[in-house]
């Protein structure tokens, strides 16, 4: 008798929990808060979190749980936090991920654990391509299409030769291969260099060659501090005026506070090409701008808007199923609509799930108040689809 009132009390006590979970949106959120890649990783949690703010901490008519996890800048740690949320914490959704690396080892333990994978910032090609699935969705871009954009803007300028720079991983590879997929002109010599946590921060060496080399510009991608670093380094080998320098995810939010105060006046008017920009003019964006500013003191970095976007992303797929979460046919029927009031504008997903959307030209300015940002120039593609959605079997 006894062991049917503990067996009868455990089941009651079994399923008011369960009630009780299934209460409350469970989103699992991994960056890089740690290391000297942390400032990425916070200016993407200070844009979830003004999501959360904005959207009153509920979706379906849930409260939303938001749980943060450090990867280190490592992608063992990163698939490890990954493990954590799946399988002791059971989120909805495993979403962030700044780094392709990171992203690539934590992928199977998000979607064989059956959750959405949100990337709300890498975009390997092998994502895009033959490993797509139908649970992972991305709030950014494939890597290789802002490169891809810079290099049409290379052929439009007129410019016949540029020496490359990129860091050694998949993100770096995949920038290198962009450019090159679009510049007609010569490639006068092409350095990846040492990455990760102890990434390679003197690029004297390099620099040298290419001033050796001949070659009339610089691309170079190095996110994060890797990117002040090697902008002060250009401009103190004296290379400006006499080697243009072209980046993507290099010239941003996050480097240009840095750049302002170190004075380094030249890379005002540098260009860069991007998706998104904090001068797009649509209702989103202004919201999303000129409330992270008043709340942070800051604009805004892409890292941001895409992970602000993420929330958003999310939220459609929850009210759509009116907060039922087991639901992912649902859920994932409503992404791929990717009706949501987006930071960038209206856009769409390719069948990868890989946005659909603009590319920019975009140049550093100075602001009203002389704060250095950036303004759109022009834009390079309309509603662009990377080249591997078509390796993609969904």
């Amino acid at each position: 008798m006894k062991k049917s009132i503990y067996a009868a009390f455990a089941a009651t006590l079994m399923a008011s929990t369960a009630a009780f979970a299934a209460d409350e949106v469970k989103i699992g959120f991994v960056t890089t808060l740690t290391t000297p890649a942390g400032v990425l990783g916070k200016d993407m949690v200070d844009a979830v979190n003004l999501a959360m703010e904005h959207i009153g901490g509920e979706m379906g008519g849930k409260k939303v749980n938001l749980i943060v996890e450090d990867d280190g800048f490592k992608p063992e740690t990163g698939k490890q936090k990954t493990d954590k949320l799946v399988k002791q914490d059971d989120v909805d959704f495993v979403a962030g991920f700044i780094w392709s690396h990171v992203l690539l080892a934590s992928r199977k333990s998000a979607l064989d654990g059956g959750k959405f994978l949100i990337s709300s910032n890498a975009g390997p090609s092998p994502l895009a391509g033959n490993l797509c699935h139908k649970n992972f969705f991305s709030t950014s871009w494939q890597n290789d299409q802002t490169p891809m954009a810079m290099g049409e803007v290379l052929n439009q300028n007129g410019v016949k030769s540029v020496y490359i720079m990129a860091p050694n991983y998949a993100a770096g590879k995949n920038m290198v291969a962009g450019v090159e997929r679009t510049f007609k002109g010569e490639i006068k010599g092409k350095d990846f260099t040492k990455w990760g946590k102890d990434a390679q921060l003197d690029f004297s060496a390099e620099l040298a060659k290419a001033k050796a080399s001949g070659a009339e510009g610089i691309f170079a991608f190095y996110p994060g501090k890797a990117g002040g670093a090697f902008i002060k380094q250009y401009q103190q080998a004296g290379l400006q005026g006499t080697v243009p320098l072209y980046t993507v995810f290099t010239v941003d939010a996050i480097a240009l506070p840095k750049l302002q105060k170190a004075n380094f006046e030249g890379v005002l008017g540098s260009q860069m090409t991007q998706f998104w920009d904090p001068s797009l003019d649509n209702p989103q964006n202004k919201k999303f701008v000129s409330t992270f500013k008043e709340k942070y003191g800051r604009y805004p970095s892409f890292y941001a808007a895409q992970s602000y976007d993420t929330i958003f992303l999310i939220k459609s797929a929850v009210d759509a199923v009116k907060g039922d979460t087991s639901n992912m046919d649902g859920m994932r029927t409503a992404m791929e609509k990717a009706d949501f009031p987006s930071v960038r504008g209206k856009f769409t997903y390719g069948n990868n799930h890989m946005p659909i959307q603009n590319f920019y030209l975009r140049e550093v300015v100075k602001d009203a108040d002389g704060v250095w940002t950036t303004k759109v120039v022009k834009t390079v593609y309309e509603n662009h689809q990377d080249v591997y959605a078509k390796d993609c079997k969904m």
